[in-house]
């Protein structure tokens, strides 16, 4: 009896960063055949993981026409799948300005000039939640009017990512593209998982789960589904290619080993012995508030009971982990381990974001977790992959 072979559908990935989405697209059953971060560190983890495909360090202003057919060896039609997340700072929740003047902002103007010489079936957008208000809503409105002048139906919707397995809480704006026409549809969440929006102005662009369906979805994945099966470590410490100390210990851990019979990353940041003397105080869940007085920073001592909540937090075991931000820093979030006196390490907060273990990232302690901070989720992407595949068939 003959095998067919299953016929991988093909990518590229701009602004790939450490290559999350491609991650995920190739679970989904996308064969990525470029990746293009300016960081060359990004680039390197990016082609250290997806072997075979080509990877570019070039401004993607300075791309042209034949520069994309050259590094696709694709003809104009022939792609299946153009994706990306052009820089988000520039209209981050958590910048202190979001302007248009930000030349960052302008970035997706390339994107989809890229995406004209390609004319890919399905074009994907990903960014921050805060990008649909940028602008009282023009950038969208100039998104949509681009890619409805290449002929391609569009939708955008705010995706969580604990909707898909990611034990996160983290929102992320998607746009879908399609060039063949068709409702433009976006995955189902298939966990039942509840967040609440830190944004306003798009809150009826998420998704969401209605009581009646919530009992045929899976159960949230929780941080301790995500990282109970890693060795410990001590401040500082760090650990990399490691046998695992026990079997897995959960379904994601499972899913996320395989393929792996090493750890690696697993590393953390040194507190100093203030933020020791503080960590002794936090409860599982608990924040700056359960610090004495005399123990918090300056600025935190002037804090107002209902102000900066995530701040010094210590992980529940059985909950969701704030967004992992590009450094798992306590003074930013809740990013203390459950029941070790230290930060995250790199590979905790991988498996948060839901990397598979055989994942490697290069590059300093800073840049490893810049890598998975800037990341999408890849089993949100897979998610989006399989959707688009439906969509495209």
């Amino acid at each position: 009896m003959k095998i067919e072979k299953i016929k991988l559908l093909k990518s590229v990935d701009f602004f790939s960063g450490a290559g999350g989405l491609s991650c995920g697209l190739r679970m989904a059953g996308f064969e990525s055949l470029l990746g293009s971060d300016i960081h060359p560190v990004y680039a390197d983890t990016f082609a250290l993981n997806h072997p075979g495909t080509r990877v570019v360090t070039k401004d993607i202003r300075e791309l042209g026409e034949q520069d994309m057919l050259d590094l696709t060896g694709l003809k104009p039609g022939e792609l299946d799948l153009i994706a990306g997340g052009p820089p988000c700072q520039g209209f981050s929740i958590n910048a202190p300005i979001r302007s248009l003047d930000d030349q960052r902002n302008h970035l997706f103007k390339d994107y989809l000039r890229i995406a004209g010489f390609l004319r890919p079936k399905a074009i994907v957008i990903e960014n921050v939640p805060g990008l649909v208000s940028l602008g009282r809503g023009t950038v969208v409105e100039a998104i949509y009017k681009h890619l409805s002048q290449m002929s391609y139906t569009v939708g955008h919707r705010i995706l969580f990512a604990g909707h898909y397995g990611a034990p996160q809480m983290r929102f992320r704006t998607i746009f879908i593209a399609l060039r063949d026409g068709g409702k433009v549809e976006f995955p189902e969440p298939t966990h039942n998982a509840q967040a609440v929006a830190n944004f306003t102005g798009a809150k009826e662009l998420c998704m969401k789960v209605a009581p009646l369906f919530a009992q045929h979805l899976e159960k949230q994945a929780t941080v301790w589904d995500a990282i109970s099966d890693l060795p410990e470590l001590a401040t500082g410490e760090a650990l990399h290619d490691v046998d695992y100390p026990s079997a897995p210990q959960s379904a994601l851990q499972s899913l996320l080993r395989a393929g792996s019979t090493k750890i690696y990353n697993h590393t953390c940041a040194k507190l100093g012995k203030a933020n020791l003397e503080r960590l002794k105080h936090i409860p599982q869940g608990g924040s700056w508030r359960d610090i004495p007085h005399e123990l918090l920073p300056a600025g935190l001592k002037r804090a107002r009971r209902s102000d900066h909540t995530k701040r010094y937090g210590r992980l529940h075991p059985d909950a969701l982990c704030s967004t992992i931000l590009t450094k798992c820093d306590p003074h930013w979030g809740s990013f203390f381990h459950p029941t070790q006196d230290r930060a995250l390490s790199v590979r905790e907060a991988a498996r948060i974001q839901t990397f598979p273990d055989r994942y490697v990232f290069t590059g300093t302690l800073t840049e490893q977790f810049e890598q998975v901070g800037n990341a999408v989720p890849p089993l949100m992407a897979k998610a989006i992959g399989e959707k688009i595949k439906q969509l495209i068939a």
